[in-house]
């Protein structure tokens, strides 16, 4: 398994809570028009990713995130 498998694979389990439509996941899942999700739930998601992998995502890295699949590479380069 490579290193953005395994990445995605833990990004996966951190946003199974936050799925409640049961939204099957891919790289180009998008938060707002797939998961259908708010603000507020975005910033505890932010925050379960940055505790999960030791990270910090800033504010403006969040505004250009829209896909599981930019938030995989985006934790790969900051966990570099």
């Amino acid at each position: 398994m490579t290193d953005r498998t395994e990445t995605f694979a833990k990004v996966a389990a951190e946003i199974e809570p936050f799925n409640k439509k049961g939204i099957s996941l891919t790289d180009a899942t998008t938060f707002a028009g797939d998961l259908e999700w708010d603000s507020l739930t975005v910033m505890d998601f932010v925050a379960a990713v940055e505790d999960a992998f030791d990270i910090t995502i800033t504010m403006n890295m969040q505004a250009e995130i829209e896909t599981v699949g930019q938030l995989v590479d985006a934790v790969e380069k900051l966990k570099a």
